[in-house]
């Protein structure tokens, strides 16, 4: 009986994620600020009372990156991690194991980004101060690594394919920029140009992050 009623809340999470995830979406990339802004009220609730009416930020980021693997599958695609056997890769030997690498490296960018936002605060960076802004950064994340994925996937689809898959492309990142400037310039002080540096150094230092993974995993 445990187990059929395990069940029974798992089957109804799954399927209460394909009304939520586009709902989440369309809500991150119309209103990233205000939905950024959500998370801390969300905080205030009882834990079984967050994120009722979206989805937890880290799973929302998740589940973007699994419908980016679910579309390069669609294309014909093979997954380039699998089939890699050099270095670290070697230990990746299936589609699972691929997706959460490819979490951890694209969480990677709202990790960096949320300690650059608690340092320029002024306050004590700790698990539980990193806690917030991390969830908030996840929303722009997901959005950003869902088109950066189809982009590249819509390239090597073929060459009626190459237009579409760099416009996604040059979009992603110019949401990511944008976003992220009127994030951290409306939290702070209002100055777009120290804004700006802010979330160069933490993208910096999230694509740093991502070219050492890149490297273990293919030397």
């Amino acid at each position: 009986m445990k187990w059929i009623s395990s069940l029974d809340e798992l089957l109804y999470e799954v399927m209460s994620w394909l009304l939520f995830f586009p709902l989440t979406l369309g809500r991150a990339i119309v209103r990233p600020l205000r939905t950024m802004a959500s998370v801390k009220p969300q905080f205030l609730l009882p834990d079984e009372q967050q994120f009722s009416e979206l989805l937890s930020p880290p799973l929302f980021l998740a589940l973007a990156l699994l419908l980016a693997h679910a579309i390069a599958m669609a294309l014909g695609q093979p997954d380039e991690i699998v089939n890699n056997q050099h270095g670290l890769a070697a230990l990746v030997d299936d589609a699972a194991s691929a997706l959460v690498l490819r979490v951890i490296v694209f969480a990677s960018f709202p990790l960096f980004l949320a300690a650059r936002f608690v340092r320029r605060s002024g306050v004590r960076l700790s698990r539980i101060s990193l806690r917030e802004p991390f969830y908030e950064q996840c929303f722009p994340a997901a959005v950003f690594a869902l088109g950066i994925s189809t982009g590249t996937n819509l390239r090597a689809a073929g060459a009626h394919w190459t237009l579409i898959g760099n416009a996604l492309l040059v979009a992603s990142f110019l949401y990511l920029l944008v976003v992220e400037i009127r994030w951290f310039a409306i939290s702070g002080d209002g100055r777009h140009g120290r804004a700006a540096a802010s979330v160069a150094i933490g993208l910096l230092e999230g694509a740093l992050f991502v070219l050492l993974v890149g490297f273990a995993f293919t030397r």
